[in-house]
This record gives structure tokens, C-alpha cells and sequence, in this order.
């Protein structure tokens, strides 16, 4: 047994067990046709994000009727940001920290010679019975997908020249017992293409080891996009603080993580790209087949009790979604916030429904932030990373970003196309799907959708009103409210003291009283539906506003 001061999979799903967060289904489930759409429903059923779980299936067959021994889990990394925060070690407030820290800070891994990883070891002519085709890997789009793809993959390759190596996550598609496509992101800058350029300038193969399963704090890192040259497995041992146990492949000079539940060991083929695909991507539609890198399998191992994760990715929301937009929204924020020196920016949400995080970017600001502050930081984020934020809107600090109607609301209201947009050309298309106009650019749309002065209240009964109105709509036991912001009014700076005064006197009754006043006002000079307050009234003193 090796020294190990950090959970591994098994022991994060104990722990995701303890928090009832898992789900384990000992039913027959058939993963070409049901594992993923049984999940699936979680996220396009309506269920409240924090009532997601993770599916663990011990019950497994395929589409012919054969059984599998390992059981696949669903969810286990980032169903809920709750899983990802127990994944992580920390409370979910703390998620961003702790990644700054870690990628500022790493730790360099360990190298052990045993580790649970290698306990079932399958290579040579083995593969050709025990290859590929004998582990449970899923259908993530039944119906659309041309073949079973890993998607929790952590493809580790090494830079030929400086010994670094790169960690990303690839999906992978079974092609045979020892065959594997895989997709490197060409517009995403995956670091392990970079090294495969190095290699095919070589004249020779890439190894490369797909992991498949490892601690969580190391799963997390796949999916992120960290500077060039570091190393993956050192800022994971940044997150837990220590070194995380590594162990040399089998038939690849490459450093795996001990506590692997699978790796799959290879040489991507340099020479040729290969027909890969249809697969259902994050971005929302299928990705239609293309040439991609070929792998040929050279050794497979894992643990005896290994579990094989799966990703829920596709449309989003998804388990994909929310490993990316838990972490990249603290890390964006700090960005502005930290390295430009923006003032006043309070959040930034980046949209999750099926605009996959990467398309859609709302900046939150204070009231009163100088609009200079706000396009410096719409800038900021339209250029932080190249596929990033084809749209950004700036809102106020009373708009919901994760409410896509408050943000239309906001743009109808507080923002002028002709003064308060601007489009930003020249900018890389990114993930997603291929458009058939051809174009090689794509462009992106700054909103600034903050009050640029004081504005009437908010037309919603006041909060005190809306508090005992709930109240009572308990008491006679109506079905259960979820508040929706805003679920009060307030005001917005365009409100006065005699205002306030005349809608106190409504509540207690009085509003008699407001009409005598009001009589008092009548005037022949002015047109119908002119504002009082553009007209200067005889024999008083102009009116004032209240505070904001």
C-alpha cells in the first residue's frame, strides 16, 4: 500500500454516498441504449440543479445481451457544483481560491514503481480478448453517436523536446480491441496536438496513456486550459497539498497517476488522420465525422475494483457544464478583478443553458462603476481566452446573471443599440458547430446593459407586502414557492419622499386623501400624459428625489 494523503475515487464516492449525492442503481441497464439517457433526464427534466445526483450502474449489459463485471458511475465528478466542491476538498465559495493558489503553487508529483493501477495488467496478444470491447464505455447520444466514446478522459502526452508533460480531456471512440479514435480540439489549442505536431515533424508515433478514473483533484484538471509547459499533475497537487502518487506506464515513457481506475496506454499514429465520429457534443449539435488521430492500444491496465466514470456532456446543462463553469467563473472574475485592476465588478456568469458557458458572458457590476470600468471590463473578458465570450453583457448589481429573462430585461430597458453595443471582428470561431458560409473569423457583440442614471422602481408589490403575502400563501398550504429575482419592488433612484408618502397612505386606506392633494394641481396648460416632473409647479419648491 503506498502513501496517500488525498482521496481517490473510491473514496470520493463514499463520501458523495454520505452526502447523498449518489444514486446507485443495481437494475439491469443497457449502456448503448439507457445508461445515458436515464441521466440525461436529470438535466432536461426539469429537476432543480441542486436535487442532481451521480448514477452508479452495477448492473450493466449492452445491446447483445453481454454482461459486464466493472461498474460505470455518471456524474460522480460535477452533477451538482455540491459534487464538484466535495471533489475539490474544499467549500464551494472557496473552489476559485483554491485553483489560483494551486496553478501559482504546484506540487510536483511522486514517482512510486507499485500502484493499485497496475493490479490487472493486459498486454500483447491478450489485448486481441481483453481489449477495448470487453469494458463497459457507454453510448453518450444513442441514436446519433457512431460507437461508444470515453469522455472522462485525462489524455496524458509529453512534449518531445522539454520532458513536459500535458494532460487534456479528449473524447476517445472504440474502433476495435486495440484501436481508439481520438479528437484533439484544434481550435481550443489542446497542448497535446502541439506535441503531436512535434512528433510527426519527427517521423515518429506520440505515446500517449488515457486515463480513465483518478482522484478527482486530478480529474479536474483535464478540462481546464493552464499556461503552456505546465504540468497538469503538479497544480493537482497544488488543490490537495501534496504530491500526487505517479507510476511509469507499462509500455509508454509516460507518468500516470497511481490511483488510476483504468489507463489505456498507446502510440497516436502521425503519419495519417483517420474518419472519427458522429458524436453529440458540448456545444448543443452533433459533431459530424472528421479526420482525427488514430490510436493503437499497446497495454491496458486498472485497478481490480476500478470504476469506470462517464460523462454527461452534449446539450447543457451537463455534467461537462458545471466542471468548467465552477471554476472558470471565479478565475475570469479574479482576471478583472486582480490582474486589470477593474473596479466595481462584483461577478461574472458565464450562461450555462445550452449556450455551453463559452458563447454568453454577463459581467455583474456595483451601482455608480464609471462606464470606462465597464468596457475595460467587457474588453477584458471578450479577450481572456480566444473561443471566449462571443457575447458580453454588462449588467447592474440588482440583475440575476443566471437569469437569461432579467438580462433581456436589462438590454431592453437600460441599453441603446446605437450607444451602448460594439462589435469586436477578428476573432476566433472556437467550439462549436461548422458554419456553412464558410467563414474562417467569427466576431463578438459588448452590451453594456448597466442603469446610466436613476430609473422608477421596480413594479413589484414592495418586499415587506411580498414577505407576509408568502406567508399566508403557506399557511393555506399552496404548492411550494421558488422566488425568482425580482421578487419585490425597489426603488432605482427615480422615487421621492412624496411618493413614498402617497403609497403609504393607498396601504393604510388614505388614497382619499392623495386625490384631495392632487386636485389642487390641476393645471390648463400642459398636454396629456406630460410628466409632472417636467413641469415646473406654481408656488413650490422643486422636487426632490431620495437617495439611492
Amino acid at each position: 500500500m503506498i502513501n496517500r494523503a488525498y482521496p481517490d475515487l473510491h473514496d470520493h464516492l463514499a463520501a458523495l454516498e454520505r452526502a447523498g449525492l449518489l444514486r446507485t442503481i443495481k437494475e439491469p441497464v443497457c449502456k448503448d441504449t439507457e445508461m445515458h439517457p436515464l441521466v440525461r433526464w436529470q438535466f432536461r427534466g426539469g429537476i432543480p440543479e441542486q436535487d442532481r445526483k451521480a448514477f452508479l450502474f452495477t448492473n450493466i449489459h449492452d445491446a447483445k445481451g453481454r454482461k459486464y463485471e466493472l461498474p460505470v458511475v455518471i456524474g460522480a465528478l460535477a452533477a451538482t457544483p455540491a459534487i464538484y466542491a466535495i471533489g475539490m476538498g474544499v467549500k464551494l465559495d472557496q473552489v476559485g481560491l483554491t485553483w489560483s493558489r494551486a496553478i501559482a503553487n504546484p506540487i510536483a508529483p511522486r514517482v512510486v514503481t507499485q500502484a493499485p493501477c497496475h493490479e490487472v495488467v493486459v498486454i500483447g496478444s491478450d489485448l486481441d480478448r481483453h481489449g477495448l470491447d470487453t469494458l463497459p464505455i457507454p453510448i453518450s447520444s444513442p441514436g446519433f453517436d457512431a460507437a461508444p466514446f470515453l469522455t472522462a478522459t485525462g489524455c496524458i502526452t509529453r512534449d518531445p523536446d522539454t520532458g513536459v508533460q500535458n494532460m487534456g480531456t479528449y473524447r476517445a471512440q472504440l474502433k476495435g480491441p486495440r484501436r481508439l479514435g481520438i479528437k484533439m480540439f484544434v481550435s481550443l489549442r489542446a497542448g497535446g496536438l502541439a506535441h503531436w505536431r512535434k512528433y510527426k515533424a519527427r517521423g515518429e508515433r506520440m505515446p500517449m496513456a488515457v486515463v480513465v478514473g483518478c482522484p478527482p483533484a486530478v480529474a479536474y484538471l483535464g478540462p481546464q486550459k493552464l499556461a503552456e509547459g505546465v504540468d497538469e499533475l503538479g497544480v493537482a497537487g497544488g488543490i490537495v497539498g501534496h504530491p500526487i502518487n505517479v507510476v511509469r506506464g507499462k509500455t509508454v515513457d509516460l507518468l500516470v497517476p497511481a490511483e488510476a481506475e483504468l489507463v489505456i496506454e498507446g502510440l497516436v499514429e502521425t503519419e495519417y488522420l483517420e474518419p472519427e465520429g458522429p458524436f453529440g457534443e458540448s456545444h448543443g449539435h452533433v459533431n459530424l465525422e472528421e479526420y482525427n488521430h488514430v490510436m493503437e492500444v499497446t497495454a491496458i491496465t486498472r485497478r481490480r475494483d476500478a470504476v469506470i466514470p462517464s460523462i454527461i456532456s452534449q446539450v447543457t446543462p451537463s455534467e461537462s457544464s458545471v466542471i468548467k463553469r465552477v471554476a472558470y467563473e471565479p478565475m475570469l472574475l479574479e482576471h478583472l478583478r486582480d490582474h486589470l485592476g477593474i473596479k466595481g465588478v462584483v461577478r461574472a456568469a458565464m450562461h450555462e443553458p445550452l449556450t455551453n458557458l463559452r458563447k454568453v458572458t454577463i459581467l455583474q457590476f456595483a451601482r455608480g462603476v464609471p462606464e470606462t470600468e465597464v468596457w475595460r471590463a467587457m474588453y477584458g473578458a471578450a479577450s481572456f481566452q480566444a473561443p471566449w465570450s462571443k457575447y458580453v453583457i454588462a449588467v447592474s448589481e440588482d440583475i440575476d446573471p443566471d437569469s437569461a429573462d432579467a438580462v433581456f430585461w436589462a438590454i431592453a430597458y437600460r441599453a441603446n443599440p446605437a450607444l451602448d453595443s460594439q462589435i469586436l471582428e477578428h476573432r476566433e470561431r472556437g467550439h462549436g458547430p461548422r458554419s456553412t458560409r464558410g467563414e474562417t473569423e467569427d466576431s463578438a457583440l459588448l452590451i453594456d446593459a448597466t442603469l446610466k442614471g436613476d430609473m422608477p422602481p421596480v413594479s413589484l408589490p414592495k418586499r415587506e407586502y411580498m414577505e407576509r403575502a408568502k406567508v399566508i400563501w403557506e399557511e393555506l398550504g399552496l404548492p411550494k414557492l421558488k422566488p425568482e429575482a425580482p421578487w419585490f419592488g425597489y426603488s432605482l433612484g427615480e422615487w421621492s419622499p412624496e411618493f413614498d408618502a402617497a403609497a403609504e397612505r393607498a396601504t393604510r386606506g388614505e388614497y382619499m386623501d392623495t386625490a384631495k392633494l392632487l386636485e389642487k394641481r390641476r393645471r390648463k396648460d400642459v398636454r396629456m400624459n406630460t410628466e409632472v416632473r417636467n413641469v415646473k409647479e406654481r408656488n413650490t419648491k422643486p422636487r426632490t428625489k431620495s437617495s439611492r
